[in-house]
């Protein structure tokens, strides 16, 4: 009995705390096809909402999530939506490329603060996507500076694109990295699908080979990346291979094994083992804290927690009431906002709504993820 009216006691105080509810959409794939990428992203996501409500939420209200496994379908996502409009959202944090562009004319007509975990240049525009915005290089961006990268190597290098066939594998390519490695003198010597769940790529790096390609940019998620890199060894392929932030992190290198070694990665975000960046310290303590038994997170946790964390930052500096326009407003104003190091600082304006426009490259060697350049920006 005892127990019971401390319960009651405890649940009647946590009610009290907070004076209302800001409620906040996410759209997550947890058993999709990217679901490998998409669970500790999402893990990420939650652990920064819990942090924010341990810590007054937002200007004394409770923050509520309501996150949706939509398993990467475009009408499931689209569904989510309609029923987050109605339950009265005041953002909403989404996910793939196909599903966040599809989204695009009603997030604009509703005026609707949408963040999302695809670097798609096509939505940073604000002349045309005025309530998206990014935190993380697009991927048009991450494949302008690999290309760059190959460039420094030396002149007339080659290169090959492996893509899978979604709006996802697509975008960094067409038009913008075909177009950019036109414009620095890379040539692009093949294109190769490659599904996003491949378990075999032999064919697809036949081609390549056959073609020539001394660099390829791979922009896949870590399970696909593995199978081309073991495929890659299996049959002897000299290509250097850089993948594109999704291919990049721990879960690759436990996958791909000694296939991994020398591979290259593009990355705007701390990994877990950079115990000298302030987030990364952070993010130790809290989960040593809310995990006890957790004592590695992949990249993908840091990276929803990154974006959510300046998601949340803006509806807590938001002044008035929590409207599209007045979220809009003040993330336009966002010059320099530090992330703690987990990415580059994050700058917003009126013309452009790609947050963050560095990023490293780094390298797999003896199965660590080495950066081997510092902060690079595309031009």
């Amino acid at each position: 009995m005892k127990k019971l009216l401390v319960l009651l006691i405890s649940v009647f105080l946590v009610s009290m705390a907070y004076a209302g509810k800001v409620k906040v959409g996410a759209l997550v794939d947890l058993t999709g096809p990217t679901g490998d990428v998409g669970k500790p992203y999402a893990e990420g996501v939650r652990d920064c909402v819990r942090y924010f409500n341990e810590n007054g939420g937002i200007n004394g209200n409770e923050i509520e999530l309501l996150m949706v496994d939509y398993q990467y379908k475009i009408p499931q996502a689209i569904a989510a939506y309609k029923d987050f409009l109605r339950k009265k959202v005041v953002a909403i944090h989404g996910w793939g490329t196909g599903d966040t562009e599809a989204l695009s004319k009603f997030i604009t007509k509703d005026k609707i603060p949408y963040f999302s975990a695809s670097y798609s240049e096509h939505i940073t525009n604000p002349i045309n996507n005025p309530y998206n915005f990014l935190v993380g290089a697009t991927y048009s961006d991450q494949a302008r500076i690999a290309l760059k990268f190959i460039k420094d190597k030396g002149e007339k290098k080659t290169v090959a694109f492996i893509y899978n066939d979604t709006g996802f594998g697509r975008s960094p390519f067409f038009p913008d990295g075909e177009e950019y490695a036109q414009k620095i003198g890379v040539q692009l010597v093949d294109k190769q699908v490659v599904d996003l769940k491949a378990l075999d790529a032999t064919s697809q790096l036949l081609n390549l080979s056959k073609a020539g390609a001394e660099y390829a940019l791979v922009q896949e998620t870590y399970m696909a990346a593995s199978t081309i890199l073991k495929d890659a060894k299996k049959l002897g392929i000299d290509t250097k291979f850089i993948g594109l932030n999704w291919t990049f992190g721990k879960t690759l290198i436990d996958l791909a094994k000694d296939a991994a070694e020398g591979y290259y990665g593009t990355s705007s975000f701390a990994f877990w083992g950079q115990s000298d960046v302030e987030g990364i310290k952070f993010l130790h303590e809290l989960n040593k804290k809310y995990h006890p038994d957790v004592t590695y997170r992949e990249v993908n946790y840091i990276q929803g927690f990154s974006s959510m964390y300046v998601l949340l930052s803006a509806l807590k500096m938001t002044q008035g009431e929590l409207t599209g326009e007045n979220i809009k407003k003040t993330l336009e104003s966002f010059k320099n906002f530090s992330t703690m190091g987990l990415t580059a600082p994050v700058t917003f304006t009126k013309e452009s709504h790609k947050g963050v426009k560095a990023l490293k490259i780094y390298q797999i060697k003896n199965s660590n993820m080495i950066p081997v350049t510092d902060y690079i920006t595309a031009d």
